[in-house]
C-alpha cells in the first residue's frame, strides 16, 4: 500500500508556498539594525530573502489547483519537517552571505538558533555584526513558539490546514475554540513577557541592544548569547535572577499563563508540571550542592538552564567540564527530562516522563494484585494505556537517537563523557556544552548535530514520516 502519492506531494508544496513567504520576510527584519548600525550586508539578507519568498510565490502559483485539495495529518507532518530544514537553509545562506562561513556551518548555525539550541559554531561572537547577533536572537524568537505556529497565525487561512500544521509542530493545546485564536493568545502572552523581560534586564543594568537580544534567547528557552562568556559577561546577580525568571516563565505551559490572571494565580499553583520543576530544581540544586564545592548561584542558574533546555550559562563549558562526574549525571538527567508540554522547551517534556512512570507503577500494582483495576490519572485526567505506550514508545525513540549521535561522536575520538553530555544537548535543543566540543566537530559531525537538532524540535515523529514519504518516491 503506498502512503505517499504524487498527489500528496503536490499538496505539500502547495501549502510550503505561505511558509516560505513567510520566512522569506523573516529574514528582512534584522535589515533594520544592518541600517541603523550602518555595517551595509543588506545584500546578505535580501538575496536569502528574495530566493525563499520567490520560491513560495512559484508553489502557489503554479500549483493553484490543488488549493482545495484536503490537507491531512501526514501532509502536515512532512510540511512542518521540511519548511524546518527549508528555514534553517535560508538562514544558513544568511550566515554565509554577510559572515562568510561555509554552508553547512551556516545551517548548522541557523538549525541551533530556530531550534533554540544554542550550541554555536562561531568561535568569538562578539566581533559579529550586530544585525546577525539580532538575527540569532530573532531565529531563536521565532523559534521558541514554533515556525509554523507564528506564520499561520499570520498568512495562512484559518481551518483544517492551520489545525493539520498546529499538529504536526508538537503543538497539541489549545486554551480558545480555534487553533488560529490559541496562537494569537499564545502570541499576546509571548510578546508581553518579552516586553517584560527587556525591561527588567534594562533595569537590572544590561544595555538596551542586550536586553532585547538576551530576552529573544530567553523566553524561548534557546540560550544564544551576543558575549562569549554568556550571561557570566555581566558578573551581576540581579540579571542572573532575572535570567532564572524567564527561564522558568519560558519553560511553563502557555494554557498555564493564560489561566493565571482568570485564577488569580491559582493556575500556576496547581499546574503539576510546573510543581514538578520547581521541585525538581529545589531538590536537586540542595543535592549538588552538598555533595560539590559548586558556588550557589552557578548551581541554580544551570539546574534551570539544564531542565528549562535553555543553554543559558554564567560558566565557560570550560569550567563546567572541571566539575565532578555525579553532578553532570543530575545535569544530563535533568536536560532529557526537559519543562512542561505547551511551552517553548526541548527534551522529552515532563508530561511524557510522568505518564511513563505513572504506567510502571500500574504494571508494578497489577503484578502485585492482578485482580485489582488501576486507574491512572494526572491533575484529575483520565491517562489511558495507549498514552502510556505513546509515551514508552517515543522514549525508547528518543534514547535511541541519542545512542546513535554518542556513537558517532565518540567514533571520531572525542571524549566518551563529553561526547555523552553533548549528544544529550543537542538531541534535547538545550545547549550546555562541557569542553568546547561545537568548536572542535569534524565536517560530518556538523550534519549529525544538524539533524539531531532538527529531529529533537520536531519531536521524531515527523522527521520518521517524511523519511518513509521520500523512501517511498525514489523506491518507485
Amino acid at each position: 500500500m503506498r502512503f505517499v502519492t504524487k498527489h500528496d506531494v503536490l499538496i505539500i508544496a502547495k501549502n510550503s508556498g505561505r511558509l516560505m513567504i513567510g520566512i522569506g520576510l523573516m529574514c528582512l527584519v534584522p535589515i533594520i539594525v544592518d541600517l541603523g548600525c550602518l555595517e551595509f550586508n543588506a545584500v546578505g539578507y535580501i538575496v536569502p530573502s528574495l530566493i525563499s519568498i520567490c520560491t513560495g510565490l512559484i508553489c502557489i502559483k503554479a500549483l493553484d489547483k490543488y488549493s482545495s485539495s484536503r490537507i491531512r495529518l501526514k501532509h502536515g507532518m512532512i510540511l512542518s519537517a521540511l519548511i524546518w530544514l527549508w528555514a534553517s537553509l535560508i538562514g544558513g545562506l544568511v550566515f554565509y552571505f554577510v559572515t562568510g562561513i561555509n554552508i553547512i556551518d551556516g545551517v548548522f548555525e541557523s538549525m541551533s538558533a530556530l531550534t533554540g539550541s544554542g550550541i554555536t559554531i562561531y568561535p568569538d561572537v562578539e566581533i559579529l555584526p550586530y544585525s546577525i547577533l539580532f538575527f540569532r536572537a530573532f531565529q531563536q524568537w521565532i523559534g521558541g513558539l514554533g515556525i509554523l505556529v507564528l506564520i499561520i497565525s499570520f498568512l495562512a487561512k484559518p481551518g483544517a490546514v492551520s489545525s493539520r500544521l498546529y499538529q504536526s509542530e508538537a503543538s497539541d493545546e489549545r486554551f480558545k475554540p480555534t487553533i488560529r485564536a490559541t496562537i494569537i493568545e499564545t502570541l499576546k502572552i509571548y510578546g508581553i513577557y518579552t516586553l517584560a523581560g527587556i525591561i527588567l534586564y534594562v533595569l537590572a543594568g544590561m544595555p538596551i541592544f542586550d536586553s532585547i537580544c538576551h530576552t529573544f534567547t530567553t523566553i524561548s528557552t534557546g540560550g544564544m548569547s551576543i558575549k562569549n562568556a554568556n550571561i557570566g559577561f555581566y558578573h551581576n546577580d540581579m540579571i542572573n535572577l532575572v535570567t532564572i525568571v524567564l527561564m522558568i516563565l519560558g519553560a511553563t505551559s502557555f494554557v498555564v499563563h493564560y489561566n493565571i490572571i482568570k485564577s488569580r494565580g491559582r493556575a500556576l499553583i496547581r499546574d503539576l508540571q510546573f510543581k514538578v520543576i520547581i521541585s525538581l530544581i529545589a531538590g536537586t540544586t540542595l543535592l549538588i550542592y552538598f555533595i560539590s564545592n559548586i558556588v550557589p548561584m552557578d548551581i541554580l542558574f544551570h539546574i534551570v538552564s539544564a531542565i528549562t533546555t535553555t543553554g543559558a550559562s554564567i560558566q565557560s563549558p570550560t569550567v563546567m567540564g572541571t566539575w565532578p562526574a555525579n553532578v553532570l549525571i543530575i545535569i544530563m538527567t535533568l536536560m532529557i527530562m526537559g519543562g512542561s508540554n505547551g511551552s517553548t522547551v526541548g527534551a522529552l517534556k515532563l508530561m511524557r516522563v510522568l505518564t511513563f512512570f505513572k504506567g510502571i507503577y500500574k504494571n508494578l500494582r497489577e503484578v502485585l494484585s492482578p485482580n485489582s483495576v488501576v486507574n491512572l490519572e494526572i491533575s484529575g485526567k483520565k491517562i489511558t494505556d495507549d498514552l502510556v505506550a505513546q509515551s514508552g514508545n517515543y522514549i525508547t525513540l528518543y534514547l535511541i537517537f541519542i545512542l546513535v549521535s554518542w556513537i558517532l561522536l565518540c567514533s571520531y575520538g572525542h571524549d566518551p563523557f563529553n561526547s555523552l553530555f553533548f549528544a544529550i544537548s543537542m538531541q534535547g535543543n538545550v545547549g550546555l556544552e562541557i569542553g568546547q566540543m561545537s568548536q572542535t566537530l569534524e565536517l560530518p559531525l556538523k550534519v549529525v548535530g544538524i539533524f539531531s537538532m532538527w529531529v529533537g524540535r520536531l519531536e521524531i515523529i515527523p522527521v520518521l514520516v517524511t523519511f518513509r514519504a521520500f523512501f517511498e518516491i525514489f523506491k518507485r
